[in-house]
C-alpha cells in the first residue's frame, strides 16, 4: 500500500486537545483546512516535547534568520475552542520532525505513524513512496507561537502535581513516595 502524506499548507486550523478525563485524557492534534480533517494520537510526553522544541526552534528562527516572531501569540490566533467533531484517529504518532522553510518562512510539523520498525530519519519532510503514514503541517512564526501556546495550556489542564513528588493527584487518592510510612521522633536528639 502506497504511503498517504497530508499536507497542510497554513491550515485553517492546527491544535492539540485532548478527549476524556484527566488521568484518562486521549491527546490529539488535528489539522483542518476547508476540504479535509485529519485528528492524530499521541502521548502527552511528545506534546510536551513538540511544544519545548517548538518554542526553541522560533527563537533559533528569530536569531538566525532574522525573522520577525512574535513573542506570544497574537490575540486573534488564541484558540480555546474543543477539537472540531467528529475526532476520527487517523494514525497514532510515533517519529515527529520541526523544521524551518525559509523559502516559505514556515515551520514545518511532520508527523510520522508509529512503525513496528525502526523509521529512517531519511524519510522525514520527504516524500518518498515509501514509510510510514504522515501529516505535515506548514504554520507562520504566529500560527506556531499559537499552537505551542494551546500545547502548553493542554499539558497543565490535566491533574494537579502532587507537591510534595510532582506525580499527578488522582481524584481518589495518591500513593505518594515522599510519604512512605511516617515520620517518627528521634531519640537521639534534645527536643
Amino acid at each position: 500500500m502506497a504511503r498517504v502524506i497530508h499536507v497542510f499548507r497554513h491550515p485553517d486550523r492546527f491544535v492539540s486537545g485532548t478527549v476524556g478525563e484527566p488521568g484518562e485524557r486521549t491527546f490529539y492534534l488535528q489539522a483542518s483546512s476547508e476540504s479535509k480533517q485529519v485528528s492524530v494520537t499521541l502521548e502527552k510526553q511528545q506534546l510536551t516535547v513538540l511544544s519545548e522544541r517548538l518554542t526553541s526552534l522560533l527563537e533559533e528562527v528569530a536569531s538566525r534568520f532574522d525573522t520577525e516572531v512574535p513573542p506570544s501569540a497574537p490575540e486573534e490566533l488564541t484558540d480555546t475552542d474543543p477539537l472540531d467533531v467528529p475526532v476520527e484517529e487517523e494514525f497514532r504518532v510515533g517519529t515527529m520532525g520541526l523544521g524551518w522553510d525559509a523559502e516559505s518562512s514556515s515551520v514545518v510539523i511532520e508527523l510520522l505513524a508509529i512503525t513496528e520498525g525502526e523509521v529512517d530519519e531519511n524519510i522525514v519532510l520527504d516524500d518518498t513512496e515509501e514509510g510510514p503514514d504522515a501529516v505535515r503541517v506548514f504554520l507562520s512564526p504566529a500560527h506556531a507561537r499559537a499552537f505551542a501556546e494551546r500545547a502548553e495550556r493542554v499539558i497543565n489542564a490535566g491533574r494537579k502535581p502532587c507537591p510534595l513528588c510532582d506525580e499527578p493527584l488522582d481524584p481518589e487518592g495518591h500513593i505518594c513516595p515522599r510519604q512512605n510510612g511516617f515520620l517518627r521522633d528521634n531519640p537521639f536528639t534534645e527536643g
